[in-house]
């Protein structure tokens, strides 16, 4: 639809000062620049805040401790000698040993009232004799009443903290004069093309997220950056739809673990008495556990299923990747009364992916025959070569899947009701299938008679 005459008529005129793409670079750049550089700085002023006071309060406690383990005591009457000899001898801490009446015994410092724990004492009062200082230290009302405070000087934290303050204040001025100046120059470099670009950005912020930057065919830097641009939205469209369809599956599949949780913490607190309330609260536990299983394996099943490429990928062995399924789970399989059957190829197949991935495609498999199949039953894990592809094939000789519901188990949070007494979240088998999509191959379920085969076919690695 062409645009209207106003409109473009207010395109093509000079805009004003504060209206122009020039004004709002340089606002942009200058805010950016001094934001970033004041978090900055006073990031670092604050760490090293955090870092003197830390060593500050070590040096407290430390001499703290050493004055308790020298007492033998933790009383006026064993304090007194280490701390007399602690006033004479160690000018650079302050003591104040006090009785229950709040009447000094032995200090450097006039009394305080008996408050146990860190304290940050800015009066000048406080030390005797006054010498205008903050003192930085620590309390504790002793077994007789009394009251024993340690501290030390506190200026280089007070000095630090005014100089950062002092450094915000400066370097806020400066990064305002060079982000004005860096804005000022790259709107003159750049102005004609980011108008063209801002003005897309207009439409997609309004909602049109199909929109996209038209290239010159000039070829140069900025056709380029057009191109990547371009890609970062087609991108960017993808993830939104996925994080879309991740709100809506969290939404609808949290529901009813969160509803079972309230329900368990309302028998708890509508409970008779201790043992029933911790049942309920057990049970709760174990809820509230499934509740963060889930929401775990959602975000993880949609990062696989909004990724375009394998992460992390590698040639991988099939006949490793078989073996060490098969001390995996082959324990496993003979305490539930099954047999695991694993045939690897030969000659040894070589296929390109995650291997961790690969690693979980076949373990959800087998832990899915090995929980859903009866105790005798009999479970092959095989893998063979067909043209340029491997075949994995799971079986097993259990009750097997109907045939109208093999497509929807791979649903997310599908259960058959003759598994909904198995423990399980209904989101193994989505997960297999966003990782065999993942790796370009197909899945299938076929009738073993008896039984299930679960068939994955992947591409082969070629070295070309």
């Amino acid at each position: 639809m062409p645009e209207p005459k106003a409109k473009r008529q207010t395109i093509g005129r000079r805009l004003p000062v504060f209206r122009s793409s020039s004004f709002r670079i340089i606002t942009l750049f200058a805010g950016s620049f001094l934001v970033t550089g004041l978090m900055v700085t006073g990031l670092s002023g604050y760490r090293s805040q955090q870092l003197l006071g830390q060593q500050i309060r070590q040096a407290v406690a430390n001499e703290r401790d050493e004055a308790f383990s020298e007492a033998h005591g933790r009383d006026i009457t064993h304090l007194y000698p280490v701390i007399k000899e602690l006033v004479q001898n160690e000018a650079g801490f302050y003591y104040l040993l006090q009785d229950a009446q709040g009447r000094s015994v032995m200090s450097n410092m006039l009394h305080l009232r008996p408050v146990a724990g860190w304290r940050w004492l800015s009066w000048t009062h406080r030390t005797s004799p006054s010498d205008r200082r903050p003192v930085v230290g620590y309390g504790s009302v002793l077994h007789d009443g009394g009251y024993f405070f340690v501290g030390i000087d506190g200026t280089p934290l007070q000095s630090l903290r005014h100089d950062l303050w002092l450094t915000l204040s400066w370097n806020s001025i400066a990064f305002l004069l060079i982000g004005l100046g860096g804005g000022f120059i790259l709107s003159r470099l750049v102005l004609g093309k980011i108008e063209t670009i801002s003005l897309t950005a207009r439409d997609i912020m309004r909602g049109d997220i199909s929109r996209r930057i038209i290239l010159n065919a000039t070829g140069d830097e900025f056709d380029h950056l057009a191109g990547s641009l371009n890609a970062m939205l087609d991108r960017n469209e993808a993830l939104i739809a996925s994080v879309r369809q991740v709100s809506d599956d969290i939404a609808h599949d949290m529901r009813r673990p969160l509803a079972r949780l309230g329900q368990h913490l309302d028998e708890a607190m509508e409970a008779s008495n201790a043992d029933l309330r911790n049942t309920a609260l057990v049970r709760a536990k174990a809820g509230l556990h499934d509740a963060l299983e889930i929401f775990s394996s959602l975000l993880r099943l949609a990062q696989i299923e909004a990724g375009d490429r394998v992460p992390d990928s590698q040639v991988c062995s099939t006949k490793n990747l078989l073996e060490k399924i098969e001390n995996f789970y082959k324990a496993v399989a003979e305490d539930h009364g099954h047999t695991l059957i694993v045939i690897t190829p030969e000659p040894d197949i070589m296929i390109e992916g995650n291997r961790v991935l690969l690693v979980q495609m076949l373990s959800n498999l087998i832990e899915n025959a090995i929980n859903h199949s009866p105790k005798g039953a009999s479970i092959v894990l095989s893998a063979v070569l067909k043209k340029a592809e491997i075949v994995f094939a799971v079986t097993d000789t259990g009750p097997g899947i109907p045939a109208a519901e093999r497509e929807r188990v791979f649903e997310k949070m599908v259960r058959l009701d003759s598994s909904r007494t198995i423990a399980g979240n209904g989101l193994g088998l989505s997960m297999v299938r966003a990782i065999v999509r993942l790796h370009g191959g197909t899945i299938r379920l076929l009738d073993n008679k008896p039984g299930l085969r679960c068939e994955i076919t992947l591409p082969v690695f070629s070295a070309s």
